[in-house]
């Protein structure tokens, strides 16, 4: 059993902070401006989608020490130990000068009532460390999860574009006090378990992967908090209790990714930015897909392994698993079992998970050379935007332009990420030509039957999954439909 400690231990801007009095479900935002007044991180939607809140957070991983945009208002207290929180307050420049990014926001009117203003802030700070001269893209990106109803986003582009005129990253606090804060990071990592409260009312950090697994096997109805983009709204919007809670984004052990014989594993605690890389060079039409779930705030913290065992149907990543063949491994305690992912999904809230067992990694095969593989998001917004349907094909063809073998998966379309066996049937051994597809259309009123809600009506949901097989058809045959007009060519 690992040593157990009674506080978190984290670095705010400047300062070592250790808390031993920490509610399971307090959050960052709360905290940072009601016990520090630190009030420059604003409270806007409270559930990470208008990006006010927004802070860094430097954690270490094998690339060294890296820093994140995320957001406040969802980003649980319990997660921070062993981290680096950085606010707005924390930028300087030159003595009596504003910081690059601050002075170009000026310099540019970048702000008018000036509420979202310091995320923004934050958010280009990010972007300005790690590419000090971005493309409209790269800018574009690292502001999805940013919004502003007044300033307009041309001036905020002008001036992302202009901060690294006014001053190195040498001059920057946090290229300064990277060697020291990295030791002071490192320094924290004592290999202990933490423990805050008493009864149910506890707060878990566990100490490693088996350490979790150990502590979960006992207390089965623990909240599993990974990346807390969906546990954060059950606490902000539907005030439901949590305890006692377990904390594990932090789990060295559950945050690994590596490739063997064609098959990506992905450690549950990876989140999407870690992974991007990985999935949109081994399977490029991934790439599109990652980059519109969320915002960055949301994709630096949200994991692939939570995105799956919430159960959600309408979860971005299980569709395209599911058409890939992609496998899961659970553990409870020290045993594992591995299965099918189409099959974890068992009615809506309900997953093959039993008490105490939890997603440990999944397994993805990269498409084999001479298939067809391709990803289709439908939303209201095409950025940060909840899925109305989201469709998924794996197709390969015989020598002889038939049908050999194609999988089809939708999210949003019943209670569960489900397959559409009927329609895969109509196809297989078929010529794969319009007619074929038009054909097997008809068939998707025997594999689903979507609900209307606020993102789609029932009728839009199912025209709308028809004609993503037809496109797939159409790009399939040598017909590339446009994905995004970007800002350049719309000009």
């Amino acid at each position: 059993m690992p040593e157990i400690r009674n506080e978190i231990r984290f670095i705010l801007n400047g300062a070592d902070v250790a808390l031993t009095n920490v509610a399971p479900d307090a959050t960052l935002l709360d905290w940072l401006r009601l016990n520090r007044s630190l009030r420059g991180t604003k409270e806007g939607c409270a559930e990470g989608d208008c990006g006010a809140c927004t802070v860094l957070v430097g954690k270490l991983s094998a690339e060294g020490l890296v820093y994140e945009s995320v957001n406040a208002c969802i980003r649980f207290m319990g997660s921070l130990d062993g981290t680096h929180v950085v606010t707005v307050e924390h930028l300087r420049g030159e003595p009596g000068k504003l910081h690059p990014v601050q002075q170009a926001m000026v310099d540019f009117h970048g702000s008018q009532c000036g509420f979202c203003t310091p995320g923004f802030i934050m958010s280009l700070y990010g972007l300005w460390m790690k590419t000090p001269d971005p493309s409209n893209a790269a800018i574009e990106k690292a502001l999805q999860g940013n919004l502003c109803r007044c300033t307009g986003y041309e001036a905020i582009m002008r001036a992302a574009h202009a901060i690294s005129s006014y001053g190195k990253s040498a001059k920057d606090p946090l290229a300064v006090e990277r060697e020291g804060i990295t030791a002071r990071l490192k320094a924290l990592r004592d290999g202990a378990r933490v423990e805050i409260g008493s009864g149910k009312a506890r707060l878990i950090v566990p100490a490693d992967v088996d350490d979790f697994a150990a502590l979960l096997e006992r207390e089965p109805g623990a909240t599993i908090v990974a990346g807390s983009t969906d546990v954060g709204l059950w606490v902000t919007k539907n005030m439901r209790d949590i305890s006692p809670a377990i904390f594990i984004g932090g789990l060295d052990g559950l945050r690994t990714t590596s490739e063997k014989d064609g098959i990506i594993t992905m450690g549950a605690g990876v989140t999407y930015t870690e992974v991007f890389e990985t999935l949109s060079k081994r399977i490029p039409a991934l790439r599109p897909l990652v980059d519109r779930i969320g915002g960055a705030q949301v994709r630096n913290m949200g994991t692939i392994g939570g995105n799956i065992a919430n159960g959600s149907p309408i979860g971005d990543t299980p569709p395209p698993f599911i058409a890939l063949g992609a496998q899961l491994t659970l553990r409870k305690g020290q045993v594992r079992r591995t299965i099918p992912l189409e099959t974890f999904f068992i009615a809506y809230g309900k997953q093959d998970r039993q008490p105490g067992e939890f997603v440990e990694s999944v397994h993805v095969p990269v498409p084999e050379k001479g298939t067809k593989f391709a990803v289709y998001k439908v939303t209201k917004r095409r950025d940060e935007d909840i899925t109305a349907t989201l469709g998924a094909f794996y197709l390969t063809l015989a020598k002889d332009g038939t049908v050999a073998d194609i999988r089809i998966a939708y999210g949003g379309m019943a209670a569960t990420p489900k397959r559409a066996a009927a329609v895969e049937k109509a196809l297989i051994g078929k010529a794969w030509n319009e007619a074929t597809v038009e054909a097997a259309m008809a068939q998707y009123a025997k594999d689903f039957t979507p609900l209307t809600d606020m993102r789609a009506t029932a009728e839009y949901r199912a025209l709308a999954a028809k004609n993503l097989l037809l496109r797939f058809y159409i790009e399939t045959t040598g017909t590339k439909a446009p994905f995004q007009v970007s800002r350049d060519e719309a000009a």
